[in-house]
């Protein structure tokens, strides 16, 4: 039988505005995946809680912080402030890239609701440092002329009882000129609360950031 991977978690503090964070790791990680939530969620988000430890299991580092402090996230225009979640997204990463052993590390992003609007921005601004992009039950097409820009592969998930979800996700779909994938779990809510639902989901992220982490360290390689 095989053993699960040994899991070692950490909380660290995001600048300028230390938003805190929780950073999981298992031993020589395949790569790092950062997440951002959407509006009335943190970093304590149970259902990115739940595909995280999947990455974990899977052999991924994880990051989960709060892209908003509580003062601001009263403000209901916060949530929708896709420009300004993606700075909030920009400067975990950056925290990253001054990490000496992270900043090794192949980078992929998932996003939840507004925050995979956030993630496709950033992902645009970064290029290829971004290996793989991955949303759920998201709002990408909130990421408008950035979408177009994003060359990270790009894996949409939706509900398949999410109907207006679904209906935007093909719209972005369509915008998106990296190469992507659409994928439906069937009778699935937007919150996936299903039985099987977020395990689906966790199998779909996990599968989709293994394959093109490898493509970047080969790039790297390649590079180097």
């Amino acid at each position: 039988m095989l053993r699960e991977p040994k899991i070692v978690s950490r909380e660290i503090r995001i600048a300028p505005l230390d938003l805190p964070g929780d950073l999981a790791a298992p031993a020589e990680p395949k790569g790092l995946v950062v997440f951002a939530h959407g509006g009335g969620s943190s970093r304590l988000s149970p259902r990115n809680r739940a595909v995280a430890d999947g990455l974990n299991r899977a052999g991924f580092a994880t990051l989960l912080f709060d892209l908003l402090k509580a003062e601001e996230e009263r403000d209901r225009s916060n949530v929708f402030n896709i420009d300004l979640l993606a700075e909030r997204l920009n400067w975990a990463i950056e925290w990253i890239g001054r990490d000496p052993e992270l900043a090794k590390l192949p980078l992929g992003l998932f996003g939840a609701s507004t925050g995979a609007a956030a993630a496709l921005k950033a992902a645009a601004r970064l290029g290829d440092r971004i290996a793989a992009v991955v949303s759920r039950g998201g709002r990408p097409d909130l990421a408008g002329e950035a979408a177009p820009l994003v060359r990270a592969p790009t894996l949409l998930i939706v509900g398949g009882d999410d109907g207006i979800v679904l209906d935007l996700n093909e719209q972005a779909l369509a915008a998106l000129k990296c190469t992507k994938a659409l994928r439906v779990v069937p009778g699935a809510s937007h919150l996936f609360s299903e039985p099987g639902a977020l395990e689906a989901v966790g199998r779909y992220a996990a599968e989709w950031f293994a394959s093109y982490v490898r493509r970047d360290i080969d790039r790297r390689a390649h590079e180097a």
